[in-house]
Order: C-alpha cells, then sequence, then structure tokens
C-alpha cells in the first residue's frame, strides 16, 4: 500500500503545475520523473554532476557555469526525492540513485561521460563507476561519502528511531533541517544565500519520507567494498576535500587513498563540506585540469 505520513511543511503536490516556473527539461524513466539540465556543444564528452544527501542540483550552479563557459557538455539533475525530480515510494538506496543515473544517460544517448559527484552523489558516482566501468572517462569526487559512515547530527540520529522516526520528522517540520544544512558551509554567509532554494524542495510531498528512508536504506553509511574495486580500475580519480568539512571531515579522505592509491588529492583551504561553493576560484580550475586530460 502506497500512502504518505502527512509531514508538517509538506503541503504542495509536486505535478506539471508546480514543475512550470523551475526551468530545465524532465525525461520520465522507470523509477519516476527526473528534472534535469543539459548544455553545452554536443560534440565534446558530456560531464555528469551528482549532488548530495538533500540539496538539489541548485548546489552546481556556479560549477555549471564554469564548465560551460570552459566549452564543455554539462549535465546536472534532481536525485529522486530532491528538487523537482519525483519521489516515488521505493528504497532509497544507492542502486536506485544509480538505475536513476543509468537510465538517465540512456534516455539522453549518452554513451560516455566523466563524472562529478559530490558528498553522497561522491558515493552515487563511484557506485556507478564500478557497475559501468566502461562509461567513465574521468571520476572526480568532492568531499564524498567514502568507506566509513557520514557522521549523522541529533536531528537525523533521532529520526531514525524505531516507531516514531515519522512523528521525530514530522514535529521538527522544515527550519531544523535547515539549520543542519548550514552546517555544511565554512562561511555562514553562504547559507543565507541558500537557505529560501533549499526549503522550497521541503514543501512538495514525499521530501521527508525519502530523506527518512535514505538514511534507513544505508546510503550514507560508507562502501569500503565499493573503493577497493574501484582501486582495481584504471579510471582517472580526482579527490577534492575542503579542510574545514565538519560533515565529513578531512580525514576520510585517507581511507579512500588507502584503496585507490592513485587518486589526486587537493585539499581547499577556508573550504567547508561544499568546496565548490565556497572557493570556485580554486575547485574550477583543478577540476576543469583533471577533467580535460587525457
Amino acid at each position: 500500500m502506497n500512502w504518505d505520513f502527512i509531514y508538517r511543511g509538506e503541503n504542495r503536490v509536486l505535478d506539471d503545475e508546480a514543475r512550470a516556473g523551475a526551468g530545465g527539461s524532465y525525461v520520465d524513466l522507470p523509477q519516476g520523473c527526473t528534472h534535469y539540465e543539459l548544455a553545452g556543444p554536443e560534440h565534446t564528452r558530456p560531464v555528469v554532476l551528482v549532488h548530495g544527501f538533500s540539496v538539489p542540483y541548485f548546489i552546481w550552479d556556479i560549477t555549471y557555469e564554469a564548465l560551460r563557459a570552459a566549452g564543455r557538455r554539462v549535465l546536472r539533475y534532481d536525485l529522486f526525492g530532491r528538487g523537482y525530480s519525483d519521489r516515488p515510494h521505493a528504497r532509497y538506496g544507492i542502486d536506485l540513485f544509480v538505475r536513476q543515473l543509468a537510465g538517465l544517460l540512456g534516455a539522453l544517448q549518452i554513451e560516455q561521460a566523466d563524472l562529478v559527484g559530490l558528498s553522497m552523489g561522491g558515493a552515487i558516482a563511484a557506485a556507478f563507476t564500478v557497475r559501468y566501468p566502461g562509461r567513465v572517462r574521468h571520476l572526480a569526487l568532492i568531499d564524498p561519502i567514502g568507506t566509513e559512515p557520514m557522521p549523522l547530527n541529533m536531528l537525523y540520529k533521532a529520526a531514525l528511531l524505531p516507531g516514531i522516526s515519522e512523528l521525530i520528522l514530522s514535529v521538527v517540520g522544515t527550519e531544523r533541517m535547515v539549520d543542519s544544512f548550514g552546517r555544511d558551509f565554512f562561511d555562514p554567509t553562504e547559507v543565507e544565500r541558500l537557505r529560501d532554494r533549499y526549503r522550497t524542495q521541503m514543501h512538495f510531498r514525499g521530501f521527508k519520507r525519502a530523506i527518512l528512508s535514505t538514511l534507513r536504506s544505508g546510503a550514507v553509511n560508507g562502501s569500503p567494498e565499493a573503493y577497493a574495486r574501484l582501486g582495481q580500475l584504471d579510471t582517472p580519480i580526482l579527490l577534492i576535500w575542503g579542510r574545514e568539512d565538519r560533515t565529513l571531515p578531512v580525514e576520510q579522505s585517507q581511507p579512500i587513498l588507502d584503496r585507490v592509491p592513485r587518486a589526486e588529492l587537493h585539499i581547499i583551504e577556508h573550504a567547508g563540506h561544499i568546496p565548490n561553493v565556497e572557493q570556485p576560484g580554486k575547485v574550477n580550475p583543478i577540476l576543469l585540469g583533471f577533467l580535460n586530460s587525457e
């Protein structure tokens, strides 16, 4: 039986009317409708940007424009349960997100691409590369969930308590989740700039159900096996990490390097969990140099 617990603040249905002003494009995949944006010259190999746990594809605004301005074809999209993509009744594990990415690339007739994954998007990109190694030319991971679990704040720990998790997420409303999003940044002014855009998706029914399912499914638990298998491939790999990351501390880069010793690590000073937003002047040249290498 498919039904939604009615969470506080989820007062809108994600339908065609709601999507009308969102921009981008939509494609129906077997698991649901996916919101995406694709731009740049068709003759170049696409760069696919995979966002993280809860913030939709707008987190790539600066990166997307920089790559496009540099002459690359760029694709970004909303993961299921986030942004303007559907919130299907499904188990929101890494496998669902890998299938979504594979379906999207298939629908857009993209045979091979460069992948860039942020946070949980890094885990998705790594898992996709392991499953479809011939389809990934370069893999860049920005503050990714690696071999160890993502440390959960008190809100998300409480949300996993058996039997009362739905009630907890309903009572706290959306602002506590917005506040927890603020921990991702070294510079608090960035939080204020993005708060309203982050809130928008939270009014559509199914958002908190998707977030809770993502936690319960183990999507943020880390995967040493996937990184060990990644280490057996010859795919070029770039690691970028914010020095001041409080969500996934920079020390979590070392177990990845232990399994993928060929990975190229760059630590970004004065940046938290989302260095591509806080320090684009440092991150974008590193990323472009890597993606354009042979």
